[in-house]
């Protein structure tokens, strides 16, 4: 069965927003990356834009994580607040992946297909004909 989470997006202040909420709910982070450590050789990064999160898990329940990353490169100019959130789903397999994926994108824009990623993950974005943006994954490291 899917779980869905929510993911937040920030304009360069996502790890004093992770720390504020980890003092909130408690816990520890599950992961933390930044920009710097994934591996796209052809993209330049500032040291400022090296050190942003590019992601960042927080688990408040049983049941949810808060995840979270900094906005950077080409979608700063989209962010706004207030449009910062996504619904990540999290499935079971990769067909569940893509039935949801393909269900829930018709009508709408991809804006990154559903595909395996450097992350070891079957990982899509999009944003849904009314509007609501999604993240579709599965994670292969929790599931072989």
């Amino acid at each position: 069965m899917a779980q869905v989470n929510p993911y937040l997006n920030f304009k360069g202040n996502c790890e004093e927003a992770f720390t504020f909420y980890k003092s909130v709910f408690g816990g520890e982070f599950t992961f933390i990356g930044r920009f710097k450590d994934m591996p796209a050789p052809d993209i330049t990064l500032s040291e400022e834009e090296g050190n942003m999160i590019m992601h960042v898990s927080l688990p408040i329940s049983k049941e949810t994580t808060l995840f979270g990353s900094d906005v950077n490169g080409p979608w700063t100019a989209q962010f706004v607040t207030g449009n910062n959130i996504s619904l990540s789903v999290n499935t079971e397999s990769e067909a569940e992946a893509k039935r949801i994926f393909d269900g829930l994108s018709a009508g709408g824009q991809v804006t990154m297909p559903l595909e395996k990623t450097f992350w070891n993950a079957y990982f899509g974005m999009f944003t849904d004909k009314f509007g609501i943006s999604w993240m579709v994954n599965y994670d292969y490291n929790t599931s072989q």
